[in-house]
This record gives C-alpha cells, structure tokens and sequence, in this order.
C-alpha cells in the first residue's frame, strides 16, 4: 500500500471531520489500521462519528480503486480519551506509525494497552 495514496484517503477524512465542526489534531496509519486525534463537537456522537468517516471513506477507496484488496472496515473500532495535555505527544505518536509498527504490531500493542489499564477484553473481538 503505497504512502502517497494512504496520504489522500487521510485528505480525504480530514475534510469529513472538518464538516462535522470536529477538530482534527492528526491522522496517520498502516496497511492494517490508523488513528484519528480529533476534539469531538458536542453535537457529534462518536458512534455516528465513526460509522460516517467509515461509509463515506469506504465509498471514497473502492470508487477510486485506491487499494484492489480493500473490502471495507472492520466492524468495531478503539476509542480512548486523553488528557489535553497528552496532545503533542500523541500527534508525535500517531505522526510515527510507520517506524513505530516496525517494533511491535497493532496486536501487540493493543493487548498490551488493555492490560496495563485494566480493560477486560476478548481477543477474538480485537
């Protein structure tokens, strides 16, 4: 999956947050995920949040034949809260993707998360 056309899926994304009145911190991924850091408007629900950004970008990717093995998304979905404060250092985080996932998988990382903060999960919903 080429950078460049990753690059205009995320473009994209980020004019459908603009429209919701959210703000968009930074928005970065890989072939198997990404991650949005955004400031929700009071009026936007993160459940229709997602489920937006979902079918309109699964719409914008299969339309322009972006990615030939793309299906759709994946049913669920992580969403964390964050201290204000936490804001440069996560878009650093997010910004660093590609090297990140070098040393360790979205899995891994994930089931680390959860345990370190107590969250009880199923890995077959991961």
């Amino acid at each position: 999956m080429l950078k460049s056309t990753r690059q205009q899926v995320f473009q994209y994304m980020s004019g459908l947050i603009k429209n919701k009145s959210c703000h968009l911190y930074q928005i970065n991924g890989v072939e198997d995920h990404l991650h949005i850091l955004t400031h929700l408007h009071p009026s936007v629900s993160l459940a229709s949040f997602i489920k937006d950004i979902k079918i309109s970008s699964n719409g914008f990717i299969k339309e322009r034949r972006l990615f030939p093995e793309f299906i759709g998304w994946q049913d669920g979905y992580n969403a964390f809260t964050y201290a204000y404060n936490a804001v440069p250092d996560l878009i650093k985080y997010i910004q660093n993707q590609e090297e990140h996932h070098k040393k360790v998988t979205y899995l891994e990382e994930i089931k680390a998360f959860f345990k370190e903060h107590g969250i009880v999960f199923e890995e077959k919903y991961i």
